[in-house]
């Protein structure tokens, strides 16, 4: 009725696929992962709602390339998550932002180009394991509408 069944045998290594064959392709690839976390801040020099402390629920997408390894993975997305938790979100989440990045007016602005920075130095440390990673972009919403953005080619050539 919904076109469900259960497979009649289940695919094994070196008997149905070679391990030569997982790799399908040589061309650079894209991955995203997407986390939240919330943190309080106010701006400075700034005549609006945001000069007074406040807090939001913050949005994070990460895009990042790379060639495939034998197995046909850029990257594990549990990787990316253990980077991301132990080397930026220790910084945002439920913290002050003024008070936890470097001196800077907190905005989405300065925000994004920081946790960029942060993912490409995490990447470049593993140079070895993830085969030519980058970060492609890096997306911060302070919003469900509103977001600021990071662009590698934005941050290598201007």
């Amino acid at each position: 009725m919904y076109g469900f069944r259960v497979v009649d045998k289940l695919q094994k290594i070196n008997e149905d696929i070679k391990s030569d064959q997982l790799k399908y392709h040589a061309k650079r690839v894209l991955v995203s992962k997407e986390f939240t976390f919330d943190a309080a801040h106010h701006l400075h020099c700034y005549e609006g709602k945001c000069k007074n402390l406040h807090g939001h629920t913050y949005r994070v997408i990460f895009g990042l390339s790379g060639f495939i390894d034998d197995r046909g993975l850029l990257i594990d997305f549990g990787d990316i998550k253990e980077i991301w938790k132990n080397e930026i979100e220790i910084f945002l989440d439920h913290k002050y932002l003024n008070e936890t990045l470097p001196l800077m007016n907190t905005t989405a602005e300065n925000m994004v180009v920081w946790i960029y920075e942060k993912m490409a130095e995490a990447l470049k440390n593993r140079q070895e394991q993830y085969d030519g990673a980058r970060v492609e972009f890096v997306r911060l919403y302070e919003t469900p509408t509103s977001y600021a953005e990071a662009k590698r080619e934005w941050m290598e050539h201007e």
